[in-house]
């Protein structure tokens, strides 16, 4: 019934658009003085923002060709390390320049592409030989490749740790925190040589318990088979995943909007008002990044449930009894590993302390090997895009790395 009522309203509301798109051409084709009125304006912009305002399941390009490394152009080229059929774990090779510390950045699965992701990967690219797990859409994943849950998600980081080796950094971004945790929990436990360096968790939800917000206070408002009844559905025929039960990536995207209306709303009347004005800059940073919001990918539907009952309803790290394959998961364990957590002071998805949480919980890593960053003046976005990320987030993750790289380079002189 979702994808039913999701196509429906595409075509319902498609000529409105094409009509809209049209009209916006047939404006910007008038001569100069008749276009430049207030009227034609106004108009304009109005139609290009209803011709854009749809979701698109395309997944948009990284769109990084170069970066700039040293005060020069580095030529960037992306390719993939690993495929299976849920994910590449994606290089962005820079072949000019020479080695630098390899970060591995694992993204959620929550709606939408990791190409949301491109403004933390293109900031890490200056100091940082990058990969990224790219997360397909799951609704272009076969039934046969078989099921995707939180097993399935550790499995494929433990894979991309043994891929890139024990010097790998790894940050995890948003809701892979505790994964990406207990993903190194296992490691530590088998005393695997693919141990990271040190793992960054940003703004995720180690333990929601903590200062809860209205996202966490929502999980638990109705019973996990209510969830699985109203927001789940079967892909149809026509799409390669035919079969496969999945959270739809539009319900998600709909969810996240109707979290703060007045943000999205007051962000396209900006954008209407710089496009009547005549700044084309402005309306275009604004368009961009809600074409970037509005590509969304659907999320396997046991990713989705588990992911609401073992991390948001049943807290099932902080309270030690997560599990992985069913053997037991204690971050307690680790100990070669470095600790950073970042949080943003006005996250309104993940609050303050649901990440610092892991530094509880990861006891045995020493407490001059564990650092805690809260950014002051940011939301949930903010603490891995935009300028706060670049100017002061990132100094903070980028002197942690080189002081773990330091620490090691130190200990191998010192064999």
């Amino acid at each position: 019934m979702l994808y039913t009522a999701y196509e429906w309203q595409q075509r319902l509301t498609a000529p409105a658009r094409t009509t809209s798109a049209l009209t916006a051409r047939a404006i910007e084709a008038l001569p100069a003085p008749l276009a430049g009125l207030p009227a034609p304006r106004r108009l304009r912009a109005a139609c290009r923002i209803v011709a854009d305002a749809r979701p698109t399941h395309v997944r948009p390009e990284w769109g990084i060709d170069a970066v700039e490394v040293d005060g020069r152009s580095a030529e960037v080229v992306v390719g993939s390390a690993l495929s299976t059929p849920f994910a590449d774990v994606l290089h962005f090779a820079k072949p000019d320049v020479g080695e630098q510390p390899r970060v591995l950045v694992v993204g959620p699965i929550s709606g939408h592409f990791a190409t949301l992701l491109r403004p933390t990967v293109r900031t890490l690219l200056a100091d940082h030989d990058v990969y990224v797990v790219d997360w397909r859409n799951a609704r272009d994943v076969p039934v046969s490749a078989g099921r995707f849950g939180l097993d399935e998600y550790v499995d494929h980081v433990l894979q991309a740790l043994r891929h890139l080796g024990g010097d790998t950094h790894v940050m995890a971004v948003c809701q892979p925190a505790p994964l990406v945790l207990a993903a190194v929990a296992v490691l530590a436990a088998a005393d695997d040589p693919a141990q990271p360096r040190s793992v960054t968790l940003m703004a995720g939800p180690i333990d929601t318990r903590v200062n809860p917000n209205r996202v966490n206070l929502t999980a638990d408002r109705h019973s996990l088979s209510r969830y699985e009844r109203l927001l789940t559905t079967t892909v149809p025929a026509r799409h390669a995943g035919a079969g496969r039960r999945v959270y739809p990536g539009v319900t998600q995207l709909t969810a996240f909007m109707s979290m703060n209306p007045r943000r999205h709303l007051g962000a396209h009347l900006g954008m209407y008002r710089a496009m009547v004005a005549g700044d084309e800059e402005r309306a275009a940073a604004t368009r961009s990044f809600y074409e970037e919001y509005g590509a969304v990918m659907d999320v396997p539907a046991e990713f989705y449930l588990e992911t609401l009952q073992r991390i948001f309803m049943e807290h099932d790290l902080p309270r030690g009894v997560f599990t992985w394959r069913g053997q037991p998961v204690d971050p307690s364990v680790i100990t070669r590993t470095a600790l950073l957590t970042v949080e943003g002071a006005h996250d309104d998805m993940c609050s303050p302390g649901q990440t610092e949480a892991a530094h509880a919980l990861c006891t045995g890593i020493p407490a001059e090997r564990r650092r805690h960053h809260l950014q002051d003046g940011v939301g949930h976005y903010g603490v891995f895009a935009g300028s706060r990320w670049e100017q002061e987030i990132y100094p903070v993750f980028r002197a942690f790395v080189a002081e773990q790289e330091d620490a090691c380079t130190a200990a191998a002189t010192a064999l």
